[in-house]
């Protein structure tokens, strides 16, 4: 059966695996009463299917190209020609939408951003279900090609770990094969067959994947989500999409239990160290010494720290309706809880709001700082995760190499220690890193120029950039944004939450942008270096 998976091309591979895809809101569909929406889909995934048949029948005589270069385009292909598939059943459901903005809602779930043209009270339970179902897939794809595609390329965050004077690909030293056996299975061990990569390294990320969904799927209807709800909190927490089927916080049944577990299920979000492959990354043996979790930890705990004094301030001065300006303990400690649950969420990039986060308003009078959460959404989670932004292990280089030039200053003959990977990150790991982040800002400047060619503010193309380069769609919805109306996605479309207002062909830039960011610029501006096309 590997024998003939390996010689279909990556994108038609995952063209199979939606299609079957398709069969489960269609089942879903046909138990709730969707007649039509479950034939859309089941037809759909038939259709689908044959044609990946037909062409796996086609090429069994062709072995498929496996060169590094064509790897990387086939996963450019499947962020941008994947949709159109997924877009085939989600456009015939909402007929009045067009394929357009089915292709751009299916863009934004496959690339983990979580954004919606559509309003959650109006669409269907199947289309939801699609939805997540998507987001949970792109999640995956992302563990798995960062591991299989972009580690031998030492792109996606792992130039950070790799010595730049070893002209070998990472998969091919033998000090990185021992590393990956303690961490896991062997994923790297065919560095010559990037498709035998993709395969073992599906098999290794799935069974974690999926059991850990399918806990947090248990967990929540334990604390009290419909069942609807819960699968898709738990499909959009460990894909960080944040895909939600209702209005508002998703957590407003389940209440503090239903938010304690979605916190515990986004720390891996944090570090490729809880997924298999991870150890490539490895800064430390122990965990609690690893500098991702450190650096989130440390983040989270200011962020908490100052929004929480920011509000406690405000109720001490102002004192809500009329009350003691202490009695509301209770109210404070549900801001504190409130604050520290979104730091996490936007932190790793999946934009879930707790119950308590407008609390916090209504306890101090304030406004809360929306630009502090887009601050954390571009910083981002772990590298090699399904968090989108800059990456933490990026941040932490850059820090240790300030730190150092801080010391350097006071003592410009002192010796640093840290061993020999403290010492790679500040200096070759923090000059990657710099480049990426001057990358990075660069893509966000050329897209908000792009976005504003439009009559669209500069604040709200800002933000709208920002969410779309991070794969953070919730973002439009913390922050406050004069809504654009010169566009409309049919009966079902949200235009005042920020996206489906917009004309199409800004629509159209954004979703190159959740793309862009979610295989990062410099793995695209790879394809344009002809030593990368030579080896």
């Amino acid at each position: 059966m590997r024998a003939i998976l390996m010689r279909l091309p990556l994108l038609v591979l995952v063209c199979g695996l939606a299609a079957l895809m398709m069969w489960l809101p269609a089942a879903h569909a046909s138990i709730t009463g969707h007649a039509a929406i479950a034939r859309n889909f089941f037809y759909a995934g038939l259709l689908i299917l044959v044609f990946c048949f037909l062409i796996g029948l086609a090429m069994q005589g062709n072995r498929p190209d496996g060169r590094a270069p064509t790897m990387l385009l086939n996963m450019l292909a499947v962020f941008a020609g994947l949709p159109l598939i997924l877009a085939l059943p989600f456009a015939e459901s909402l007929p009045d939408t067009g394929w357009f903005n089915a292709w751009w809602e299916m863009v934004s779930a496959l690339t983990t951003t979580g954004a919606s043209l559509y309003s959650a009270d109006l669409l269907p339970q199947p289309l939801h279900l699609w939805r997540a179902l998507v987001g949970w897939m792109g999640g995956f794809f992302v563990l798995v090609a960062a591991v299989a595609i972009l580690a031998p390329l030492r792109v996606g965050g792992f130039e950070l770990m790799t010595n730049p004077q070893d002209t070998r690909r990472l998969a091919d030293t033998g000090q990185v094969l021992r590393r990956a056996e303690r961490a896991g299975p062997l994923i790297e061990s065919a560095p010559n067959d990037p498709l035998l990569r993709v395969l073992r390294a599906a098999e290794a990320v799935l069974p974690p994947y999926a059991g850990l969904t399918l806990a947090l799927w248990v967990g929540l209807l334990l604390a009290g989500d419909p069942s609807f709800l819960a699968l898709c909190r738990a499909l959009g927490t460990l894909s960080t999409s944040g895909i939600s089927p209702v209005l508002g916080p998703a957590g407003e049944v389940s209440g503090f239990a239903g938010e304690a577990l979605v916190f515990l299920f986004l720390l891996p979000a944090l570090s490729r160290r809880f997924w298999p492959g991870g150890g490539t990354l490895r800064a430390s043996e122990r965990l609690r010494d690893d500098p991702e979790l450190r650096l989130a930890a440390g983040l989270v705990a200011l962020v908490t720290a100052v929004l929480f004094l920011r509000h406690f301030i405000g109720a001490i001065e102002a004192g809500p309706d009329g009350q003691e300006p202490l009695a509301g303990i209770g109210a404070g400690l549900r801001a504190l809880w409130g604050v520290a649950f979104n730091a996490l969420s936007y932190l790793t990039t999946t934009g879930w709001n707790s119950n308590d986060w407008q609390g916090a308003r209504a306890w101090s009078g304030l406004t809360a700082p929306g630009l502090i959460l887009a601050g954390l959404a571009m910083m981002g989670g772990g590298v090699a995760t399904t968090a989108g932004g800059v990456k933490l292990l990026r941040v932490y280089a850059l820090a240790r190499h300030g730190e150092r030039e801080m010391q350097r200053i006071i003592h410009p003959s002192a010796v640093a220690g840290g061993g020999r990977i403290a010492r790679h990150l500040r200096r070759e790991g923090a000059y990657l890193a710099f480049i990426f982040f001057m990358l990075f800002a660069i893509s966000i400047a050329v897209v908000v120029a792009l976005v504003s060619i439009q009559a669209v503010e500069f604040e709200t193309a800002t933000i709208l950039s920002i969410a779309a380069l991070t794969n953070t769609g919730p973002l439009a919805g913390a922050i406050p944004l004069t809504p654009v109306f010169e566009g409309s996605a049919g009966i079902a479309s949200a235009p005042w939450e920020g996206w489906s207002g917009l004309p199409d062909m800004t629509k159209a830039i954004l979703a190159a942008a959740m793309i862009i960011g979610r295989i990062e610029t410099l793995a695209i501006l790879a394809l344009f270096s002809p030593e990368f096309w030579r080896r």
